[in-house]
C-alpha cells in the first residue's frame, strides 16, 4: 500500500505559515513590505490587542485588479518574478508568494482594493484558506487589508504568544525597521485608538528624530561615500551614544533591514579604543548595492543577506565610518588652525638667527652659609630672602597624641562574624576593630581574620548591600523619595514609552516620583534618597534598556535589573576616601546581606589570602 500523498492546500498552507506567521509582528512586516511594493506614498497601520483582535494595513498604492485580487491568495502567485534570472536582478521586497497565502490559513482576511482607472473596487473574504465571499464595492484607490482573529483555528499557535506589551513591542520594532529606511513615504501607527506615530514624508535624518527623540540630533554623524562596488549613505551615533545592549542598530541593503554581525564588526573597528567596554554605537547605515551581487533568499524573513564582496564592502564601510568620525572632529588629533595653537613665527630670507642668550652669575653658591644681605648682594637678579622664624607655626599645638587622644594601643572588640556553618567566629578575638581596615588604593579593604588576610572589594560590597536594600523596597512597595527642586524631562521613543509604563509602579516603589506629561515625554519630579548628585536621566535609561533586554522574563527578573541597575549608580565609586564609621557601616551591612560572597552579577566580593600562601612567598 503506498503511504506517500499529497497534502491538502489548508494543510501546506498552514505548515508554510509556520514560517511566515510567526507573530503579529510578521504579519504587519508583510503586509507592510506589500504596500511599499505597491508604490505607496502613505500608509497606515492600525492594531488591536497587540494584534490577536486586527492588524489593518491601509495603502494609496495602485491596487489590484479583480482577478490579481484573487489570484494573491494562492501560494507561489507574484507579480515579481517571472523567471529563475529575476531572482539576481530583485529590488522589490516580497518575491515568493506565500504571504498572503499564509496569513489566510491562519486568521480571517478581508481584502478592499481598487485601481485608479477602475470605477468599482474589490471586496474578498477569506477564512481558514477558504474563500467566503468575492463581490464588488466603492472604495478608495489602493488597497486595505484586515487581519483578524490570528490563529483562530490554531490554538496551540494562539496559546503561545507573549503578553500584548510584547507582541506590541514586536510589532513596533517591525514597523521602525520600515519606516526608517523609507523616509519619502509616510507612515502612521494606531494601538487601540491611541496613535504612537504619526511620520510625515522627511530626510532621513528627520524620520530617523522623529521615532527615537530629537535628543539623538546633535549625536549623528553623517556617512556618505560612493564607489564602483557600493554607495554606503547613513548616519553613525558619536562615542558617547553607545550602550552595552543592542540599541538603535540598523543596517539596510537596497531598501531591506538585515542583520550582519559581519559588517557590525567593522563599525565596532572604527571606533576602536573610542568605546567603552562591551559597549556599541548607534547606526542607521544603508548599502546600495547591484542586486545581482547579493542573495537575499537564503533567510525566511530574509534578514540575512549574503554578498558576493563581503570583504571588499566591509573595508569600505570601516574607511567610511572613519572618515565620519574624523570629519567631525571626533577622532583626537592636532589641528594647527585651531583657535589657541601655538604662534609659529615667520622666518624672512634675509633674518639674521642668533642663538638665545641665558643671563646667570657664575659666582652664586647656593650652598654657601651666608647672611640674608650677602646672600642678596651676590644675587644677579637683586633676590632679598626674607627671613622667617618657623617655629611661630607651633606655638599653642600639643602633640599629635595629646590632641587625637588615641593611645598608641588600642583594643576595641572587633565584631564577630560566623562562618557559613556557624562553628567557629571569622575574626580571631584579639583583631582590631573596623577602623584598623586598611584602605589599598581605595578599592580594597584589607584586615587579618584566623585564616590568613582577608580582601574586600568596597565598591562590590556597596552594590551587594543596595541591590538588598532596593529589592526589598520593591517588593514592599516602600521607597523613600527626595523631590527634585528643578524636574528634568526625558523624551522616548514609542517603544521605551511602552517600558516605562510598565515599569513605572515599580520605580515608584525605590523613590522615582515620574509624571507623564505627554506623547513619550515624561517629567521627573522625585528621585530616591541619595540621588541627587546622579544624572537620574542617564540611569533610566540604563533601566529602560535593562528591561527591553529582559522584557518576558518575568516580574521578578524585571525588578532585580531595575535594583542592580540604580545600585550600580549609588555604589560608591573607587578612591572615595571613607572614614571608620562609615567603613564599620558598611562591613556590618555586607556580613548581614544573605549572600555577602558575590555581588548581583557574579564577582567575587570577599577573598582570603591564607597564611601558607603568605609564607610560600618568602
Amino acid at each position: 500500500m503506498d503511504i506517500i500523498h499529497l497534502l491538502p492546500d489548508s494543510v501546506a498552507n498552514q505548515i508554510a505559515a509556520g514560517e511566515v506567521v510567526q507573530r503579529p509582528a510578521s504579519i504587519v512586516k508583510e503586509l507592510m513590505e506589500n504596500a511599499l511594493d505597491a508604490g505607496a506614498s502613505d500608509i497606515r497601520l492600525v492594531i488591536k490587542d497587540a494584534g490577536r483582535t486586527l492588524i489593518q494595513v491601509i495603502d494609496n498604492g495602485k491596487g489590484m485588479s479583480e482577478t490579481d485580487a484573487r489570484m494573491s491568495f494562492e501560494r507561489h502567485a507574484t507579480s515579481k518574478i517571472r523567471s529563475a534570472g529575476d531572482l539576481f536582478a530583485l529590488r522589490s521586497m516580497g518575491f515568493r508568494g506565500e504571504a498572503l497565502a499564509s496569513i489566510a490559513a491562519v486568521a480571517q482576511v478581508e481584502l478592499r482594493t481598487r485601481r485608479d482607472e477602475d470605477e468599482l473596487g474589490t471586496f474578498i473574504q477569506i477564512e481558514a484558506s477558504k474563500i467566503e465571499a468575492q463581490e464588488a464595492i466603492s472604495c478608495p484607490k489602493g488597497s486595505m487589508f484586515s487581519v483578524k482573529n490570528l490563529f483562530f483555528n490554531i490554538p496551540a499557535r494562539r496559546k503561545f504568544l507573549k503578553k500584548n506589551e510584547t507582541e506590541l513591542r514586536h510589532i513596533i520594532t517591525e514597523f521602525n525597521r520600515i519606516a526608517i529606511i523609507y523616509p519619502q513615504v509616510s507612515f502612521s501607527l494606531l494601538n487601540n485608538k491611541d496613535e504612537l506615530y504619526n511620520l510625515p514624508e522627511s530626510t532621513l535624518r528627520q524620520r530617523i528624530i522623529n521615532i527615537f527623540g530629537k535628543s539623538l540630533n546633535s549625536q549623528l554623524l553623517e556617512l556618505n561615500t560612493e564607489t564602483s562596488l557600493v554607495k554606503i549613505s547613513g548616519f553613525v551615533g558619536k562615542p558617547e551614544t553607545a550602550r552595552k545592549q543592542m540599541h538603535n542598530q540598523y543596517f539596510f541593503v537596497n531598501g531591506r533591514y538585515m542583520n550582519h554581525s559581519y559588517f557590525r564588526r567593522a563599525v565596532l573597528q572604527a571606533f576602536d579604543r573610542m568605546l567603552a567596554p562591551d559597549t556599541a554605537p548607534s547606526y542607521f547605515i544603508a548599502f546600495d548595492i547591484d542586486p545581482a551581487t547579493i542573495d537575499v533568499n537564503i533567510h525566511p524573513t530574509k534578514t540575512e543577506i549574503k554578498f558576493e564582496n563581503e570583504q571588499a564592502i566591509w573595508s569600505i564601510l570601516l574607511a567610511s565610518v572613519r572618515e565620519a568620525l574624523g570629519k567631525f572632529n571626533i577622532v583626537p588629533g592636532i589641528d594647527f588652525d585651531a583657535e589657541g595653537a601655538a604662534d609659529m613665527p615667520v622666518i624672512e630670507a634675509n633674518t639674521t638667527i642668533r642663538a638665545p642668550q641665558v643671563s646667570f652669575d657664575p659666582d652664586y653658591n647656593p650652598f654657601a652659609k651666608t647672611s640674608s644681605s650677602s646672600t642678596s648682594s651676590n644675587r644677579a637678579d637683586g633676590y632679598k630672602k626674607q627671613s622667617f622664624d618657623w617655629e611661630k607655626l607651633y606655638t599653642g599645638f600639643q602633640s599629635d597624641n595629646e590632641t587625637t587622644g588615641v593611645s598608641e594601643n588600642r583594643s576595641t572588640e572587633m565584631p564577630e562574624y560566623k562562618n557559613d556553618e556557624g562553628s567557629e567566629p571569622l575574626f580571631a578575638e584579639t583583631e582590631q576593630n573596623a577602623s584598623e581596615y586598611f584602605n589599598f588604593k581605595g578599592k580594597y579593604l584589607l584586615t587579618s581574620v584566623k585564616s590568613g588576610l582577608m580582601i574586600i572589594d568596597r565598591r562590590r560590597a556597596h552594590i551587594r548591600v543596595l541591590f538588598e536594600q532596593y529589592l526589598t523596597s520593591i517588593r514592599l512597595q516602600k521607597g523613600v523619595s527626595q523631590q527634585s527642586l528643578f524636574p528634568e524631562c526625558i523624551e522616548l521613543s514609542a517603544e521605551d514609552s511602552l517600558i516605562m509604563d510598565e515599569i513605572c509602579d515599580d520605580l515608584s516603589f525605590v523613590g522615582f516620583d515620574i509624571e507623564h506629561i505627554g506623547k513619550n515625554c515624561y517629567q521627573i519630579n522625585g528621585v530616591p534618597s541619595g540621588f541627587e548628585q546622579l544624572n537620574s536621566v542617564a540611569i533610566l535609561e540604563e533601566m529602560l534598556l535593562h528591561s527591553r533586554q529582559y522584557a518576558g522574563s518575568g516580574r521578578d527578573i524585571i525588578h532585580e535589573r531595575i535594583a542592580l541597575s540604580l545600585a550600580k549608580a549609588a555604589a560608591l565609586p573607587y578612591g572615595k576616601s571613607l572614614s571608620a564609621a562609615e567603613i564599620t557601616a558598611l562591613i556590618e551591612a555586607l556580613f548581614a546581606c544573605p549572600n555577602h560572597n558575590y555581588d548581583p552579577e557574579g564577582n567575587v566580593i570577599i577573598s582570603i589570602l591564607s597564611e601558607e600562601e603568605i609564607a610560600a612567598r618568602f
